[in-house]
């Protein structure tokens, strides 16, 4: 098993840093560029994710992200945190096309992407004390599940 763990500032223009890092870590796995692209994808999602909605814009120079990755035979474990104001209602939250940030012509799609990128994702999060976004991908042709015999 190998694992890492980076905390960064909670500002936009670290997302490419989170996209570039997390591909680097993947690439023991001999993934493809369909899956560097599905996980850069999520990352940057849960990672806007943790700036602007866990955040906001007014929020303190002082204020991190952290992104914690391992990896497990051929299997990516990703998780993003962050101490913001946390959700409310995640099952609202996670629901197509809704956002807290209209008025930033936001398009309520975040997590449909990590859900439709990543093989599993779930996400616990309390109000004003943050959200963890938690995703896993399986990398290669190998069955996702093994078969017993």
């Amino acid at each position: 098993m190998n694992r890492m763990r980076m905390e960064f500032r909670a500002v936009s223009v670290n997302e490419s840093l989170a996209r570039m890092t997390v591909a680097a870590f993947m690439t023991p796995l001999n993934p493809t560029l369909e899956e560097i692209s599905d996980v850069k994808t999520a990352v940057s999602e849960a990672v806007t994710n943790a700036v602007i909605h866990g955040y906001g814009e007014d929020h303190e120079s002082d204020e991190m992200v952290v992104m914690e990755c391992r990896i497990e035979k051929d299997v990516l474990h990703i998780t993003i945190m962050d101490e913001g104001v946390g959700i409310e209602n995640i099952d609202k939250a996670m629901e197509p096309l809704f956002t807290t940030k209209p008025e930033q012509e936001r398009s309520g799609m975040g997590f449909s992407f990590m859900e439709a990128f990543m093989d599993d994702l779930h996400v616990e999060s309390e109000p004003g004390k943050g959200t963890k976004v938690h995703m896993i991908k399986k990398i290669g042709l190998t069955p996702w599940i093994e078969k017993e015999d």
